[in-house]
């Protein structure tokens, strides 16, 4: 948009200030994007009246805004618009918000640009939870959802492109299907239901029914009790089924090129969303390598024993045993030096560290044909 054209939006009230009685500056909000808008008394095209009515608005309100687009000579920090503003020729409350709201969308950015200086907040996760309407209106919010659409959207469509068929499977189920312990149990007209903890056996029926390739993206549930990132009670599961002709690295190879697709589709098409994540949650760019390192788990330790790591008891880790947590870290930190790449595969795991399942290496029955995968170590 250039210069001097006319522009009509309609946004939200993201914060106004007052310059003087007859100046204000008013953050307009559309979802991401943010842009200053000027109410002015000083050419005459608004009243004095006008301005002042303007700097009453309730901040989250929705406008209607009319005016002329006009460069800058300094940058708007506060914008993501930076070097335009618009000059408010006329504008029009739609919906007013709330009058009482525990906190705006402009202060709830501010206070996680405090918790990254360390200091202290007065928003607590709590109200942010209680009136999460508000909390989904922030722009880290709207970039969260909008990067987790996008990777669901290059999973459906690489595994498309590779032949497979989407399914959908049952989430009320007759049984557990992977262990009593952690499944939720419910009530289902007088006989006990269960929440599918995976689409896994579902999705094998379909190989063995010849779909031979299948897919699903849906919910899952685990009756997991513990507070920390790798357990969820609820969660949105991409899992994969696959005909395997002669090898499981058939498997890999595909896991592998779908992971990286979608990695790639988040850069390159939802850039400006993962900026404003960082704004709120600093971090590097993901760097993985067009052929991804496939380490054995026995070689993995070996990096951990050579760079003198050792556990809380001062216990080197085992080739016979799973890594633990921090384990897996530090291993990630020394694949990063020496691979120069965020994303591996650990292969070939001892078969005590696997489920009775795992199909064994012909080669070596104390190895397990079995792999993870590995972003950061975890």
């Amino acid at each position: 948009m250039k210069p001097g054209d006319e522009v009509v939006i309609r946004a939200r009230v993201h914060n106004v200030q007052r310059m003087s009685s007859r100046l204000a500056f008013i953050l307009l909000r559309h979802q991401l994007p943010t842009v200053q808008g000027v109410p002015t008394a000083e050419d005459s095209i608004i009243s004095q009246h006008t301005v002042q009515w303007v700097e009453g608005i309730v901040l989250g309100s929705v406008v209607l805004v009319n005016g002329i687009m006009q460069l800058l000579e300094k940058e708007v920090k506060a914008c993501s618009v930076k070097g335009k503003e618009i000059l408010i020729r006329q504008l029009h409350v739609i919906s007013r918000g709330p009058l009482s709201a525990p906190f705006t969308v402009h202060a709830d950015g501010n206070t996680k640009n405090l918790e990254l200086q360390g200091e202290h907040s007065n928003i607590s996760d709590r109200p942010c939870l209680a009136n999460r309407i508000i909390d989904l209106r922030t722009t880290t919010s709207q970039a969260i959802f909008r990067v987790s659409s996008g990777a669901c959207n290059v999973f459906r469509s690489y595994l498309d492109s590779q032949g497979f068929i989407e399914i959908r499977t049952p989430k009320l189920q007759g049984g557990a299907t992977e262990s009593g312990s952690s499944v939720f149990q419910l009530g289902y007209f007088g006989r006990p239901a269960f929440l599918a903890q995976s689409p896994q056996l579902a999705e094998q029926m379909c190989i063995a029914a010849d779909f031979e390739r299948v897919y699903e993206v849906g919910p899952v549930f685990r009756a997991e009790n513990s507070n920390t990132h790798r357990h969820l009670t609820e969660y949105t599961s991409r899992d994969m089924e696959m005909v395997i002709e002669e090898h499981y690295h058939e498997a890999l190879e595909l896991i592998l090129d779908t992971l990286k697709a979608i990695f790639e589709g988040i850069y390159k098409r939802y850039g400006k969303e993962v900026d404003f994540i960082k704004h709120h949650f600093p971090h590097e760019d993901l760097v993985w390598l067009d052929e991804t390192p496939g380490i054995a788990i026995a070689d993995g330790v070996q990096m951990l024993q050579d760079a003198g790591w050792t556990d809380e008891s001062g216990n080197s880790p085992s080739p016979n045993q799973d890594l633990h947590t921090r384990d897996e870290i530090r291993l990630g930190e020394l694949v990063k030096e020496k691979y120069k790449t965020d994303f591996f595969v650990l292969d070939k795991f001892p078969a005590s560290a696997r489920p009775f399942y795992t199909m064994p290496d012909p080669s070596d029955v104390s190895k397990t044909n079995s792999f993870d995968m590995f972003i950061r170590g975890q």
